[in-house]
């Protein structure tokens, strides 16, 4: 496979991923500045998820979503630990772990995909600059 589909692939998955766990925390938050910052996230997600899909469209490729198994395992794993616990705090901690895993991964692929299309490691290092002000953002809720 080329690999600027494979990373292409790779950011819209993650895209998706961010926007799917951030779309059921906007629903568990209660109203209020934490949750308008959820709302940016998913926005952010959201615009990144578009900006891959199109590229991988323009190369006349179809996208590879996450599967229905680990989008599955994600969501009870959110409402377990939500469960006893839906305080900004916790939820603005278990964004950083997100978003931390995140970072690591993407940089990892950064490294793995030096060879990739400008455009394309263009859009890695802005999932990996969003990434990183996500946790920034997150922080102040602790």
């Amino acid at each position: 496979m080329d690999i600027n589909i494979e990373f292409l692939n790779y950011i819209h998955q993650n895209a998706e991923m961010g926007k799917d766990t951030i779309s059921q925390l906007v629903n568990i938050a209660e109203e209020g500045p934490f949750k308008q910052r959820l709302e940016l996230q998913l926005r952010g997600y959201s615009d990144l998820f578009e900006k891959s899909k199109s590229k991988i469209e323009e190369a006349k490729k179809t996208s590879k979503g996450i599967k229905s198994f680990t989008k599955f395992t994600t969501y009870l794993m959110i409402n377990f630990n939500t469960l006893l616990d839906k305080t900004p705090s916790h939820l603005a901690a278990m964004i950083i772990q997100g978003s931390t895993m995140g970072i690591v991964d993407v940089t990892k692929r950064l490294n793995d995909y030096q060879e990739a299309n400008k455009e394309i490691l263009d859009l890695a290092h802005q999932l990996l600059t969003f990434e990183q002000q996500n946790i920034e953002e997150m922080k102040k809720f602790l």
